[in-house]
C-alpha cells in the first residue's frame, strides 16, 4: 500500500466511523466510487430516469463553443483544473475543442482515484499528443493548492456533474469560500448546476424502476465491509429517496429494517428499526440561488450556459480583477 493509499484509506475508515456514530447518521458520497460503485453509476448515468448526465453532456457537446470562449476569455494561458475528473466523460469535449483552436492551457485533472487518473492520462496522451496533463490524486482542496502552486497562469477549475450539490448548505458556502481563497483575481470556475423542476421528475432520477439507485447505495455498506471488516447484511437495509420542492433537497437514506448492530474493525455500531444512514443529499437550485451563492462567496456571475431544455446550467463564475 502506497503513502497515498494508506491515507486515503484512514481517512476512509476515520470518516465512516464519525458518520455512523453522529445523529443522524451519515457516510459521505465521495466513499460510493470504489470499482464496482463506479460501474454501477455508469449504469445510473443511461438509465431513462436519469436525465442529469444527458443534460450537462448536452452543454458539452452542443456548446462547447461557447464553453471555449468563456474559459479563454482574452487569450492568456491559463491552466485548466478538474475536480473529480473521473474518466473526463463530458471535459473531453471541451479539451478537445480548446486543442483544436490552439489554445494556449494545460489540463491539471485531481480525482481522489489513482487509477481512473492512468485511464484518463492514458486516452488523452493519444488523443492529444501535445497537451501538458498533469494528475493530481486525492483531496480536492489538498490538490488544488498544489496545482495552484505549479504555475502563475490563470486558473478555470471545472466542477462538474452537480456534485456541487452534494453538500448541505453550509457545508456548499464553506466549500465555495474555500475554493475562493484558493484563486487569485481573474481567476473562473465552472460548477454544474442542477436546476428545481418537476418533483416527480426529481424523485425518479434517485428511484429507478430497474433498482439500480438501490443497489448504488447498498454497495457503500458492501465497500465498508469488505475494506474495514465490517459485518453489514445488507439483506436489512433498504434504499430510500426523498425529495422537497421547496428547499430543493433530494436525498438517499439506508434505512434499517431492525434493530441490530454493525461492527467494524472492533468498534460495534448499534441500528434501531427504521434508523437511517443519510448517503446522499442532491441539492436543486434555482438562477437566483445560484448568483446569491456567487456573490456570497467572493465571485461574481460572469454567465451561465444551459441545456436545451433548461434542466441543468453550467455556471460560470470570477473574482473580480483588483482595479
Amino acid at each position: 500500500m502506497s503513502g497515498v493509499q494508506r491515507e486515503t484509506f484512514v481517512r476512509f475508515k476515520e470518516d465512516v466511523l464519525k458518520g455512523l456514530s453522529s445523529s443522524p447518521k451519515n457516510l459521505h458520497p465521495k466513499y460510493f466510487y470504489d470499482e464496482k460503485g463506479s460501474a454501477l453509476f455508469r449504469e445510473i448515468m443511461v438509465l431513462p430516469e436519469y436525465y442529469l448526465t444527458g443534460c450537462e453532456l448536452d452543454i458539452f457537446k452542443n456548446k462547447t463553443d461557447e464553453l471555449g470562449k468563456m474559459v479563454a476569455m482574452d487569450g492568456t494561458p491559463f491552466d485548466l483544473i478538474e475536480l473529480g475528473a473521473g474518466d473526463g466523460f463530458k471535459s473531453t469535449h471541451l479539451l478537445r475543442h480548446l486543442y483544436q483552436e490552439n489554445t494556449n492551457f494545460n489540463y491539471m485533472p485531481i480525482d481522489i482515484s489513482g487509477t481512473i487518473l492512468d485511464i484518463l492520462g492514458g486516452s488523452l496522451q493519444s488523443e492529444f499528443p501535445d497537451l501538458e496533463v498533469q494528475r493530481f490524486e486525492g483531496e480536492y482542496m489538498e490538490m488544488l493548492a498544489e496545482a495552484c502552486s505549479r504555475s502563475n497562469n490563470r486558473k478555470v477549475v471545472l466542477f462538474l456533474g452537480a456534485n456541487i450539490g452534494n453538500m448541505e448548505p453550509d457545508e456548499c458556502k464553506g466549500f465555495c469560500a474555500q475554493l475562493q481563497s484558493l484563486l487569485s483575481p481573474g481567476d473562473m470556475v465552472l460548477i454544474g448546476f442542477d436546476l428545481k423542476k418537476d418533483p416527480k421528475q426529481v424523485l425518479n432520477a434517485y428511484n429507478d424502476a430497474s433498482g439500480v439507485t438501490s443497489k448504488f447505495n447498498l454497495n457503500l455498506l458492501e465497500r465498508i465491509n469488505r475494506e474495514l471488516m465490517a459485518d453489514f447484511d445488507l439483506d436489512q437495509f433498504e434504499h430510500y429517496p426523498s425529495y422537497d420542492p421547496i428547499s430543493g433537497a433530494c436525498k438517499s437514506f439506508l434505512v434499517s429494517l431492525r434493530k441490530q448492530e454493525v461492527r467494524i474493525d472492533g468498534h460495534t455500531i448499534g441500528f434501531d428499526k427504521n434508523e437511517v444512514i443519510c448517503t446522499e443529499i442532491s441539492q436543486k437550485y434555482d438562477l437566483t440561488e445560484i448568483q446569491n451563492l456567487a456573490e456570497q462567496t467572493g465571485f461574481h456571475l460572469y454567465g451561465m450556459i444551459h441545456d436545451s431544455k433548461k434542466w441543468f446550467v453550467d455556471a460560470v463564475w470570477q473574482i473580480k480583477k483588483e482595479m
